[in-house]
């Protein structure tokens, strides 16, 4: 059951870095808003047709947190996106990346997992990392990319907390479907008021975020329904590595040793979190 878990969330961090990397891509010619609501109006459809096949009812039980779910899903999912317009690929992962720090000391405090000392170490180290991240570059336009991204990271965080609550009650394909149900419709206004429209290639990229996404939703929510939920999102730490690959393979730059270095410290944080909790 563990080993299965972490599997979840591994193939949950090469779809979500696949995402990332497409994101970024299309930052450079279309809004935020607008992605966001294609990436919102993709895993809906797709969300809908897996819980329909399963034969489930797509409203669940706990229709308050699945919306609150939903909602943070969105604010978190607006501040990322925000973030990687913003920042080198591997910069914005890593901030991202804080997720696990910070959802261990949620689920101690919510849900009263135990974390022991991983969790001071985990803190030291996080914040060690996000200070080396913080403005790796000189630009000073970083500061706004850097709030968003650890803005999302902590939205993220509770919305992990909120997932691993549900989960006792919730299938993790209706879970997944309050997501882009509540997204969706808070997206339209934001993504008309910027509108572009996109050109074929475009809206393939936009396709190919949304089926991405899902991979990645799906696949986290599985593992989260399995494991604790610091364990689980510590093993999220390979899309730093996947950023990365995709960083030099896609973009051709390579990563700064502040960068590196900051995501060298919240690794080792993440690992502290896991090794209390064997």
């Amino acid at each position: 059951m563990r080993s299965r878990g972490v599997m979840y969330i591994a193939i949950s961090a090469l779809g979500f870095s696949a995402m990332s990397v497409m994101v970024k891509v299309a930052s450079n010619t279309l809004p935020t808003g607008e992605i966001v609501l294609a990436r919102g109006v993709g895993t809906l459809l797709l969300s809908f047709a897996l819980v329909r096949r399963a034969g489930l009812s797509p409203w669940g039980n706990e229709r308050a947190k699945l919306a609150l779910r939903g909602l943070l899903g969105f604010s978190a999912l607006a501040c990322y996106y925000g973030a990687l317009a913003r920042l080198p690929l591997a910069d914005a992962t890593v901030l991202q990346n804080t997720i696990p720090v910070i959802t261990a000391l949620l689920a101690w405090w919510v849900l009263g997992e135990r974390v022991g000392w991983g969790a001071a170490v985990a803190i030291v180290c996080g914040l060690g990392g996000v200070m080396l991240v913080m403005n790796p570059s000189g630009d000073p336009g970083d500061s706004i990319g850097v709030a968003l991204a650890l803005g999302g990271a902590c939205l993220s965080a509770t919305a992990y907390v909120t997932v691993r609550q549900l989960s006792k009650t919730e299938h993790p394909l209706v879970i997944v479907l309050y997501f882009p149900l509540i997204a969706t419709p808070l997206a339209i206004p934001w993504a008309v008021s910027v509108w572009v429209w996109p050109s074929a290639q475009e809206w393939l990229l936009l396709a190919a975020i949304g089926v991405a996404t899902q991979v990645g939703q799906v696949f986290l929510t599985m593992g989260l329904a399995v494991e604790k939920a610091a364990r689980a999102t510590a093993a999220g730490y390979l899309q730093i590595c996947f950023a990365i690959g995709w960083q030099l393979l896609v973009f051709g730059k390579e990563p700064d040793v502040a960068t590196l270095a900051g995501a060298a410290l919240i690794i080792a944080g993440t690992l502290a979190v896991e090794a209390t909790r064997r």
